[in-house]
């Protein structure tokens, strides 16, 4: 059974938060929802017996049309047997059914590509090609992952000569391809030719060899390439070298890595940790060019190069670093544009155009969301050759660029007419939102706050603080009972539990600061010295915003013991409102493409037509910040006066309002839900303002408001965060009563990170 009390930090989280990631909610990472209506006799008949003898018919007589009536065209197997798990090594097929499962979210995160995770339990070529070419009716395409060399070469090979779709070792072909990325790029910034350049490839393995294989296709010669593996450099002759190290042999005088990389100007390691000394470094050419991509410790650490070779561009595998080879810049977009076109294969072309179009777009102007994202202003140059992983331009530059390639190379089933119209589909796949949450958290991260959590004592509060700081967003004051506290913290594993600051007012000495500034606030709204003494004491919520007020933290977050408006009466004693702003919740749908925000779900019941408008300005503007080109719909039972009612002046009153201040984005009202939302529907209103569908719905007032949201997180599909606070002078979040770990977490990152409050 794994440890689970390991509580050191494993790429900025815990063994005890991973294992929490993968078994909550429901285990692992993946589930399959119907794309169809499922809900009455004729929709099941329809789905199986017997409609279903009509598309079989098709198919039967026109094999082409799967595309057409399955999901077969968007359908990509991840197979493995885990015999190379990631640089864990030969764990077995079942150990490595994590990381499949992760590496088919990713598909469906960056590409919107269906994926099923397959573990062949063995390690026979044979067996496992003939179990993987036995599935081509299913699949519209091959991931192979975390094979080991050299069986992974012949595995693959055998599969793409055997099947009709695309089979590609991401391991290999994947890394190869952003490799090859930032090399042209590391080219263009040094003013080197391609063909001249002289490179040492150390290690041998699938993806050295990928490597080497596409930077010669995209026109490094093969004879300016010295590839080395545990023994130096491989030459023609040299004895125990199998045919894949060989078709890279080259004659050189050079018999050790050290002697190869002297006047070399690019130096790509595939190999292990410190293989490449800083005295090597200091022998190669002008302005050498590093790939050190062993994981999770390079061949040398950037800053060890740089020491010795200020003029170096440095690229690794790591996040923490500038310029890191990250294969999520390919593979999903890879086989989106394969798959779009129903390629036969992944050509060497389509694998140049991927290396092409990427590289190419590290020189662009970089979106204002990703340099968020990541915390500073990215720009192209030395820190900056390969684009951010979270780049929204990549689905559309990078899956055209492939699908074009497949089209001009022959291997394409189906030809895209209209390239223009492809990439607006192909941006349209995926919702910017996800994206902004990435550098929401990015942004937590880089400017840590001090978050009190008030209701410590909860288990779902505790593991959202315990995340809270494993994840680096900050640092978590847990409010509530010491011995009750520390004894969660030791149920779930926590081995250094007394590294949390626990407030606990029975003993805390903040508490006759607070009692006299709370008593000063409150004395002349009829509340006695003994009565805020008592809220002190018994009142956690007062208790954690008082810490706030007199600045011992920069936020708070609580709602899990207590309805939403009585803990925002509690906080009120103690917090106040921004000036001039209304305090207002929002409620964010979050589904696979779009997000609706509604508002107000929380706090005003009747709002009045400036309120309404003031609602409808600052939810556009949150809308704005998580990537959204804001349409506002003023929601009512009547669309433009059918029917008529008492309720629909306020409403009228506050477009009237938002007419005369001229704002910048699209908003129209009285409208229904339909009018607002449903195409078919908006039709009827030609002169409606709106350019497309709401996507920020303000609500008439607190009960149809906050029925809304809650109808919609109970019954639809959609992730719903929130409700979101905003309007209060310092950040704060309440949560839902029923919120479970990751909710909170989420709010206290968005209170942490200023996006909203």
């Amino acid at each position: 059974m794994a440890d689970t009390n390991d509580s050191g930090p494993k790429g900025g989280f815990t063994s005890r938060e991973a294992l929490f990631y993968h078994e909550t909610i429901r285990p692992g990472k993946l589930e399959i929802v119907a794309t169809k209506p499922m809900t009455s006799q004729r929709d099941l008949s329809l789905a199986y017996s017997p409609g279903v003898a009509v598309p079989v018919e098709a198919i039967a007589a026109d094999p082409s049309l799967a595309a057409r009536y399955t999901a077969k065209a968007n359908l990509v197997a991840v197979i493995s047997n885990g015999s190379a798990i990631l640089g864990l090594g030969n764990l077995g097929a079942l150990a490595s059914k994590p990381v499949m499962e992760g590496k088919a979210v990713l598909f469906k995160r960056f590409a919107d590509v269906d994926s099923i995770d397959i573990e062949l339990d063995t390690e026979d070529p044979e067996a496992f090609i003939n179990a993987v070419a036995l599935m081509e009716p299913t699949f519209g395409g091959i991931n192979l992952e975390d094979i080991k060399a050299p069986e992974c070469f012949i595995i693959e090979a055998a599969l793409r000569e055997r099947m009709n779709i695309p089979v590609m070792h991401d391991d290999q072909h994947g890394t190869a391809i952003i490799t090859a990325a930032g090399l042209l790029n590391a080219c263009y910034l040094t003013d080197r030719r391609i063909e001249d350049v002289k490179v040492v490839v150390n290690g041998a393995g699938a993806a050295a060899i990928a490597c080497t294989a596409l930077i010669k296709a995209m026109g490094v010669r093969h004879e300016n390439v010295i590839m080395c593996d545990r023994k130096g450099p491989i030459t023609p002759g040299r004895d125990n070298v199998d045919q894949w190290k060989s078709a890279h042999a080259v004659a050189t005088d050079a018999t050790t890595l050290e002697e190869a990389l002297k006047g070399a100007d690019i130096f790509l390691g595939l190999s292990a940790a410190g293989a490449l000394k800083p005295e090597w470094v200091a022998d190669m050419a002008d302005k050498p060019i590093i790939f050190a991509m062993a994981n999770p410790t390079p061949e040398i650490m950037p800053d060890e190069a740089k020491a010795v070779r200020p003029d170096a561009i440095i690229a690794t595998g790591r996040s923490d670093f500038p310029n890191q080879v990250n294969n999520v810049l390919g593979f999903p977009f890879i086989f989106r544009g394969a798959l779009d076109v129903q390629a036969t294969t992944i050509n060497e072309e389509m694998k140049v155009a991927a290396a092409t179009a990427i590289a190419e777009l590290a020189r662009e102007q970089v979106p204002e969301e990703v340099a968020s994202a990541y915390g500073k202003n990215q720009k192209f140059g030395t820190d900056y050759i390969i684009p951010a992983p979270f780049d929204p331009r990549l689905i559309e530059v990078v899956s055209s660029a492939v699908a074009k390639a497949a089209m001009d190379s022959g291997v394409a089933q189906f030809r895209i007419e209209d390239f223009d119209e492809y990439k607006h589909a192909l941006k349209s796949r995926l919702n910017p939102t996800t994206s902004v949450l990435t550098g929401v958290y990015n942004e937590a991260k880089a400017n840590p706050k001090r978050m009190v959590f008030a209701e410590a004592e909860e288990e779902v509060v505790l593991r959202a603080a315990i995340q809270f700081r494993d994840f680096g967003y900050g640092t978590p004051i847990l409010v509530g009972r010491t011995k009750a506290v520390m004894d969660k913290l030791h149920q779930l594993s926590v081995s250094d539990p007394g590294s949390f600051e626990i407030q606990n007012s029975a003993d805390s000495s903040h508490v006759p600061a607070m009692v006299d500034y709370l008593y000063n606030r409150l004395q002349r709204r009829g509340y006695t010295e003994r009565d805020v003494r008592r809220m002190v004491n018994q009142e956690r919520n007062v208790f954690a915003a008082l810490l706030v007020a007199l600045g011992h933290a920069d936020g708070v977050i609580s709602g899990l013991t207590r309805t939403y408006a009585q803990t925002m009466r509690e906080v009120n004693l103690v917090l106040d409102k921004k000036a001039g702003a209304l305090p207002f919740g929002i409620h964010m749908m979050i589904g696979k493409n779009h997000t609706t925000f509604l508002a107000d779900t929380t706090i005003n019941e009747r709002p009045s037509a400036s309120e309404l408008a003031y609602i409808a300005r600052e939810t556009a503007a949150v809308a704005r910040r998580m990537g959204h080109e804001p349409r506002v719909a003023f929601l009512s039972y009547s669309t433009f006066g059918n029917p008529s009612g008492q309720w629909l002046a306020d409403i009228r009153k506050a477009v009237a309002i938002l007419d005369q201040e001229g704002c910048d984005f699209e908003y129209e009202g009285e409208m229904a839900p339909d009018a607002a939302l449903n195409p078919a529907v908006m039709k009827l209103y030609p002169f409606s303002r709106l350019s497309g569908p709401a996507n920020v719905l303000i609500m008439p007032g607190l009960q149809s408001a906050n029925l809304s949201a809650k109808l919609l997180r109970e019954l639809g599909s959609n992730t719903t965060v929130g409700p979101m606070l905003l309007g209060m002078d310092k950040p704060v979040q309440i949560a839902p009563m029923t919120a479970a770990a990751p909710d909170v977490l989420t709010l206290a990152v968005l209170a942490s990170a200023g996006v909203v409050g």
